[in-house]
């Protein structure tokens, strides 16, 4: 019979002839010993004893070995290795991966190469390595040896076969979204959910997730209860353990979940997969999906991923209320505004709530006592949402979050009196990604892009930052009720400025958007000057495949836009215009810049280019009544 010794001497010998310095079941590293003091493959929160450690440059490299090839490695599908207790202990990737997962969490070491060794002798041994981040993991092809990964050649092995030239974001970014299309395909192939259905299912797996006391391996296709019964029981009783108040609001989620329970399919034996449907939703969110949501912050991880595999789908994802906004935006929102830890936070359409992830994050950073975190997660956070589903992921989200005790309301904002919001609850803080285009017709007009920013403005306290981000089409304003609501914005509240952003922004959707910043209750001055800038350019390109990427110069162009809204730094007037303003006026850099230069052909090219695609974008999203005179009968 095999014996796990011999791998473990073929092992050594070759981490030797790399001159690869190792520890054996413990690391001469003090940060990442106290790491596995608690990471046990059993769970029980005792050591964890690796075959090997060892420092490579700035990776670290993680080594479990087994002696029978059969225990390689156990996968959910090609690329997934599943998570559950018995594979980690069972198998030498699967064990490999939770020793680096676990350093990964509880150390600054960020770059690991988990290995799974299988084998007795030097032709049948097997070596997989696996990189390792925060935003999740890579499987890569085998290797014969350790030789790449010395200290003199694992930069360029990381360069040319994990990032394959690529930068890192735009790896784990293709991770992401890889995950996105599978799941949503499993979603549908072996679950038959419809569109609405799938993001809401992926929210109460996680939730049952987070209960302690529920495991994948619970799930046995019972027939006195049911696997769905099981994941729904799990969810109520993880809600009851963090308290989700009232016991409306835990309601209202429940009964969206309530399907899981009722679904026939999901809970049957699947022979194609061996165990029943949400079994393997519930393996393979575990294994991808749910680390995510420790490993990272201030990204909308959830919200990211249900946008991903909601792009594919089969609809816009405006029509299914999953227009996600990108992390780097709700980031820049809290640093335009300067969020403090006494802030109350306020986002009326707060979707999948990444806009109060980010307020939470960036004010829980900024106190030192776990009193004060606790008074921001209970005080300072208030959302609405009008979309049931929406309301649950929303409310899903806060709680992996640890914040199940978030004032999350499902409503309609538009319903809500303004005077009431203002007075109960002293908002200093809005934020809002509103609706779009569903003020096409005089019936709709009420619920135009700037009828929302007028009713934030007026439930928020005197003084308080409101910042929106919007198409350009709503800071136009050419009919005669838009036109009225920028003259009472104006006469009620400030116009701080407006950003142009990147086209891309929204990738994917069609969407030109702006961001503009007021502050509400202090009438706009005739002769004050507000800020329109160009920040087209702001560093972010599409990669394909993948699309929008953070480059190096991204962080540069930040700078220059804070530095510029928050000091008025000098700069050229084609970056920033400072002017007064009125309600006919359009809100945007394009409408006050004045450029000196003698224009050429290629400038008017350039222009006329750019004039048909804005005019084309805006008929495509029901706008076209912006490019034709209309009559005062269609105004009125």
């Amino acid at each position: 019979m095999p014996h796990e010794k011999q791998t473990d001497f073929l092992v050594r010998d070759l981490l030797i002839n790399a001159n690869i310095l190792f520890d054996a079941e413990q690391s001469r590293i003090r940060e990442i010993n106290n790491a596995l003091s608690t990471a046990s493959k059993h769970g029980t929160g005792k050591h964890g004893f690796p075959e090997f450690i060892a420092i490579s440059k700035d990776f670290v490299m993680v080594i479990e070995d087994k002696a029978d090839n059969a225990k390689q490695g156990k996968y959910l599908n090609e690329n997934t290795l599943l998570m559950d207790n018995s594979a980690i202990v069972d198998y030498a990737e699967n064990g490999a991966l939770h020793y680096a997962q676990n350093i990964i969490t509880k150390t600054q070491f960020k770059k690991v190469f988990a290995f799974g060794c299988s084998g007795t002798t030097s032709q049948s041994l097997k070596i997989r390595p696996i990189y390792v981040t925060p935003n999740g993991y890579q499987v890569l092809k085998p290797v014969k040896d350790f030789s790449s990964f010395s200290s003199t050649a694992i930069q360029s092995y990381y360069e040319t076969v994990v990032c394959q030239h690529k930068t890192v974001e735009q790896i784990e970014l293709e991770n992401i979204l890889n995950k996105a299309v599978q799941l949503n395909e499993d979603l549908h192939v072996y679950g038959s959910l419809s569109n609405l259905e799938k993001p809401v299912a992926v929210s109460a797996i996680l939730l049952a997730l987070q209960n302690v006391d529920f495991s994948t391996e619970d799930l046995t296709c019972d027939s006195d209860c049911t696997d769905g019964k099981k994941v729904f029981d799990a969810v109520e009783k993880h809600m009851e353990r963090v308290r989700v108040q009232p016991g409306q609001k835990k309601s209202q989620v429940l009964d969206q979940f309530r399907f899981i329970q009722n679904r026939p399919n999901l809970s049957q034996y699947n022979e194609r997969l061996g165990k029943s449907p949400i079994r393997y939703f519930a393996e393979y969110l575990f294994s991808n999906v749910l680390t995510a949501f420790y490993y990272n912050t201030p990204e909308d991880i959830l919200g990211r991923f249900y946008g991903e595999f909601m792009s594919y789908s089969g609809g816009d994802g405006q029509s299914l209320g999953i227009v996600l906004t990108p992390k780097h935006i709700t980031q820049l929102f809290c640093e335009l505004i300067d969020i403090k830890p006494t802030d109350r936070v306020f986002d009326p359409t707060c979707g999948t709530a990444g806009f109060l992830i980010a307020a939470m994050n960036t004010m829980l950073n900024k106190v030192q006592t776990e009193a004060e975190r606790q008074r921001i997660r209970k005080n300072n956070l208030y959302g609405i949402e009008l979309n049931e589903g929406m309301f649950s992921i929303a409310t899903t989200n806060m709680i992996l979050r640890g914040d199940g005790k978030s004032n999350l309301v499902c409503a309609d904002f538009l319903k809500q009196d303004p005077q009431v919001l203002r007075e109960k609850y002293n908002f200093t803080v809005g934020l809002m990604n509103p609706p779009y285009s569903l003020a096409k017709k005089k019936e709709t007009a009420h619920l135009s892009e700037l009828h929302f920013i007028s009713h934030l403005l007026d439930s928020l306290a005197e003084g308080a930052k409101c910042v929106v981000i919007v198409p350009q089409s709503t800071m136009v304003g050419k009919t005669k009720v838009d036109e009225q609501q920028k003259e009472y914005i104006l006469a009620n509240h400030t116009l701080e400025g407006v950003i142009t952003l990147n086209p891309q922004t929204f990738f994917g959707v069609g969407t030109n958007p702006v961001i503009a910043v007021f502050t509400a209750h202090q009438p706009h001055p005739q002769n004050y000057y507000a800020k329109f800038i160009n920040f087209k350019d702001d560093g972010y390109e599409v990669a394909p495949h993948i699309g929008l990427i953070h480059t190096p110069r991204a962080d540069q162009r930040k700078k220059l836009l804070l530095e510029c809204w928050k000091m008025n730094r000098p700069v050229t007037n084609d970056f920033m215009v400072r002017s007064t303003v009125s309600a006919e006026d359009e809100w945007l850099h394009s409408f006050y810049y004045f450029n000196e230069a003698i224009p050429d052909d290629a400038d008017f090219e350039r222009t006329m280019a750019d004039y048909l695609t804005f005019e084309f974008n805006m008929i495509t999203h029901g706008r076209g009544y912006l490019f034709y005179q209309q009559t005062r009968e269609e105004q009125e």
